[in-house]
């Protein structure tokens, strides 16, 4: 959002009036193209809607306003309408990110310190506060900074639509360069009306399904929007600042920024994930690398035109030119050119080799392949160093650089594709294997000490379980082939293409060994002998959900590593080990407050695990775009952890339409990384946990706290009867799950348990309908029981409040979410349940905890504004809200249309018009 943080109200009226402007003006060509495309009647019902709900903002009107308004609407006039509103929402975006940038380039022009949040500002940090090298050193060993692209069923926008938005974006940013009375200005103007036109002639969604196949490719256009260009960047920049810190320690060997990916090959719900899916992914991964290395060989190709009559070059360099790829007489005195050449052909082979196939201006000339990408980087450090010696380090610092920091970074394999499923899963195969060969009989019966023995033997000789002529059931087949095709990954791109095996709802040891024995009997992890150490490039990854499971994760990894076998693997991977943490069914499980706090009690418990047992712990949030999936700002986040829990590496997920706000364009991803990186750099250097001796009896209240949050959630969510039934009615959910959004089920199982459901349907749904429950609820209750009428109580949390980042961050996500939950739009969707008293009950229950925690929101942090503490957030609310009003309206509409039978292809297309203008205006929808 805009920063305008610490300004007074003038001050912020001056700042942001260059973003009201340019909402104003791409609201009214907008307008001015819907009348001309859609006619008057069209554009006047939209007007009329618009200031009607402008004056329910205001107070002015009753919020009943807008609904008689648009009661009844025809269908087809309905579709327009919803659109025309969509768009203005994503064109407020654009806005705001432009204004974002405006207000960066003003505190820079102006002198000021740069921001928290940037590298510069940590450096400076650093800088203030310097830790020993030998001890950075040590804790930036096997640094890593890796967000993972994951699918999201909102995210249902056409690539189409993000190029039209990236040229309004562009050429909004030319119009700030002009006045209206210059010449040039007409035109320009002139060139935006024809991508807004262009944007609403083109359609916002699909109207099939998205296939898994479709996903794969939503993640990869990520990379040449930004990532491949960005990501390179700051991996030179932070290694650079810290060596100049630090020149005598050869600080981040691999670059500390490198990404994944979930998209084909998290399984877990996802029929749809095979292993020719797998193999997709990570191919046309590998060939998303070969393509963009390829492209800038050209590039450098035609640039490094030094004449061997003017230059000297290296004896390496002469080698490289000499080797027979280009005998062109033209270019005999070039050798920069012929070297180039020689690669590009070297590599045209490697992607024929690795991906089957050339992309972009190969030179296939039957050459050598390169073995692995070091070899690749040879060559390329060989050009560089040979210019730099004769002093072209200046173009050596341009495209070259470039693509040394990209194959430094991201390989032949690009991203790092994680495998994921579900440990019941995992022990259906492992039965079946042990069944087949002979091992025994019905493993689903031993006890846990049983099974850990036996699994530990299989793990402990290289002897496969199957022949190859093993018969068995289409779920063996199916998960085998999977494990099978990332080892064909391995092989094909090399050791980082699949870098994670990850065990969801893991609660056992076993549920560890049997993920590391489907490993073993794919050839990927290899035993070892008495001679030889075992390996595997796939670390295993336990996955704590549960509130309960997080409560156990500490005991579960030390248990696990007393196991010899699953003990000699992770010394044989350096003592490391992922654990992944998960933020989306803790909360579903037991509320905002209560999961955000066995969180952290298990960050606490698993930093405490590994100073006993010497392993370096790597945590992996599974983090969604809204805060009852643990989103909010990442710096925040990252610097809310406890001391010790990041140690210089940081795992997390990044879903849906947030991937698009904060990686479709390269100065918003530049700035996301980097934040990122910085969050990383002070969690791990710096004491940003504050608490000092006052951390137990911190910690100490807050197990209370989260108890009594956790009961308050259970009484409403898994205690009142027909609490299921009142969510099936009063949300989208249904519609969730039965329109075309993504390729994952949003349910586990065919039940309607809540338990079942998918984490990302269950946020979304109450989203949709403005209740945002799992951001906040319990929150408030908690906090009046453990207050009580004892001020004494309320100044320690005040106190804890202004101290303490962890607590500081939970209230501000809620801040956020409260902000953006309107009760009275609720209400409308709670209309929609048709037991009377079913309804009056639950939506009472979640009204009065709503006011609850807001008053007591109020109390701790001693201000009556949910947003004190983010005016940008405040200012977006004020210019976007009055928009979504039409569209909840016209959803709760659909929604009776739809459950009544009228299930039209028109009425169901306006379903997912509303739920796609809802997720484009709150930006982190599930």
């Amino acid at each position: 959002m805009v920063d305008t943080g610490g300004m007074r109200e003038d001050q912020i009226e001056a700042a942001t009036a260059p973003l009201r402007d340019d909402i104003r003006f791409l609201g009214a060509i907008l307008g001015e193209t819907i009348r001309d495309h859609e006619g008057a009647n069209v554009f006047d019902l939209i007007e009329r809607v618009r200031v009607e709900a402008f004056r329910v903002r205001r107070s002015e009107v009753e919020r009943s306003a807008v609904a008689d308004m648009l009661r009844d609407t025809e269908i087809e006039v309905a579709i327009p309408l919803i659109r025309a509103f969509s768009h203005f929402l994503l064109l407020a975006n654009l806005a705001e990110d432009l204004q974002r940038d405006r207000r960066r380039a003003v505190h820079q022009a102006a002198g000021e310190p740069p921001q928290d949040s940037s590298l510069a500002a940590t450096y400076r940090k650093l800088d203030s506060y310097p830790p020993g090298g030998a001890n950075v050193a040590d804790l930036l060993t096997d640094a890593l900074v890796s967000p993972v692209i994951t699918a999201h069923p909102t995210e249902t926008r056409r690539r189409t639509v993000f190029d039209v938005q990236s040229r309004i974006t562009e050429l909004m940013r030319m119009r700030q360069r002009y006045v209206t009375t210059e010449p040039e200005y007409a035109d320009l103007e002139n060139r935006i009306r024809r991508q807004v036109l262009t944007l609403w002639r083109t359609a916002l969604i699909r109207l099939a399904r998205l296939r898994i196949q479709d996903e794969i490719e939503v993640g990869l256009r990520y990379y040449d929007m930004s990532l491949l260009e960005v990501i390179p960047r700051i991996n030179a920049d932070v290694r650079d600042a810290l060596r100049s810190r630090w020149p005598d320690r050869d600080l981040l060997a691999r670059p500390i920024l490198r990404p994944g990916s979930w998209i084909g090959g998290d399984r877990d719900g996802n029929p749809n994930v095979t292993g020719e899916v797998v193999h997709r992914a990570t191919h046309r991964a590998g060939t998303v690398a070969f393509g963009h290395y390829l492209k800038e060989l050209v590039g450098l190709e035609k640039s490094l035109s030094q004449s061997a009559r003017l230059v000297l070059v290296s004896p390496e360099l002469a080698r490289l030119a000499d080797a027979g790829y280009d005998e062109s007489p033209q270019r005999a005195d070039e050798p920069y050119r012929r070297a180039i050449r020689g690669i590009r052909a070297r590599l045209t082979a490697t992607a024929l080799r690795a991906v089957g196939e050339i992309p972009g201006e190969g030179v296939d000339v039957g050459a050598r392949p390169y073995a692995t990408p070091a070899e690749l980087l040879d060559d390329l450090n060989v050009v560089d160093a040979s210019m730099r010696a004769s002093g072209d380090g200046l173009l050596a610092d341009d495209r070259l650089a470039a693509l040394r920091g990209a194959v430094e970074t991201f390989g032949f394999h690009l991203q790092g594709l994680d495998m994921r499923q579900n440990s019941e899963t995992h022990e259906q195969v492992v039965a079946e294997l042990f069944a087949w060969a002979g091992v025994h009989s019905d493993y689903a019966s031993l006890s846990e000490s049983e099974r850990v023995r036996l699994l530990a033997a299989e793990l402990s000789t290289r002897r496969p379980l199957l022949g190859p002529t093993a018969n068995l059931s289409e779920l063996a087949v199916k998960e085998l082939g999977v494990v099978r095709a990332a080892k064909a990954a391995l092989d094909d791109l090399g050791p980082d293409t699949v870098p994670n095996y990850i065990i969801s709802m893991c609660t056992s040891v076993s549920d560890l060994l049997e993920a590391a024995l489907l490993l073993k009997e794919a050839g990927i992890l290899d035993p070892g002998d008495a001679q030889t150490p075992p390996s595997s490039p796939v670390g295993v990854v336990p996955l704590f959900e549960t509130i309960d499971d997080l409560r156990h994760g500490a005991e579960t990894l030390v248990a696990a590593l007393e196991v010899p076998a699953y003990h000699r693997l992770v010394v044989a991977r350096g003592m490391q080990q992922e654990v992944m943490l998960g933020y989306s069914d803790s909360n579903k499980d037991g509320g905002y407050l209560a999961a955000n706090w066995a969180l952290y009690r298990a960050e606490l418990d698993l930093v405490d695990a590994a100073r006993k047992t010497g392993i370096r712990l790597r945590l992996f949030h599974g983090r969604g775009g809204t805060v009852g999936r643990g989103g909010g700002r990442s710096y925040d986040a990252i610097l809310a952890q406890p001391a010790g829990a990041v140690r210089g590496s940081l795992r997390l997920t990044e879903q849906g339409e947030v991937i698009s706000t904060k990686y479709a364009d390269r100065g918003t991803a530049y700035r996301n990384l980097e934040s990122l990186v910085a969050g990383t750099l002070e969690s791990t250097l710096l004491d940003v946990e504050g608490l000092g001796a006052e951390a137990e009896p911190a910690y100490e209240l807050f197990d209370e706290l989260a108890e009594l949050a956790r009961r308050a959630y259970a009484a409403l969510v898994h205690e009142t009867p027909g609490f299921v039934d009142y969510f099936r009615a009063s949300t989208p959910i249904a519609e969730v799950a039965d329109l075309n959004l993504g390729s994952r089920p949003a349910s586990r199982k065919p039940t309607s348990s809540v338990s079942d459901l998918r984490a990302i349907p269950w946020v979304m749904a109450w989203s949709q309908s403005r209740v945002m429950l799992p951001g906040w609820y319990g929150t408030g209750t908690a906090i009046e029981q453990w207050v009580g009428e004892d001020p004494a109580r309320l100044e320690t949390l005040s106190r804890l409040y202004a101290r303490w980042p962890f607590f500081r961050t939970v209230m501000s996500n809620l801040a956020q979410v409260m902000a953006k939950a309107d009760m009275d739009i609720a209400a409308r969707y709670a209309e929609l349940v048709d037991d009377e008293s079913l309804r009056t009950n639950i939506f009472g229950m979640i009204r009065e905890e709503f006011d609850r925690t807001v008053r007591m929101h109020a109390a701790v942090t001693g201000s009556d504004q949910l947003l004190a503490d983010n005016p940008a957030l405040a200012e977006s609310i004020r210019n976007r809200f009055p928009y979504l009003e039409p569209i909840n309206q016209m959803q709760v509409d659909l929604l009776r249309r739809r459950r009544s039978g009228d299930t039209t292809e028109l009425v169901e297309r306006g379903i997912l018009l509303t739920m796609n203008g809802l997720a484009t205006a709150l930006r982190n929808s599930g």
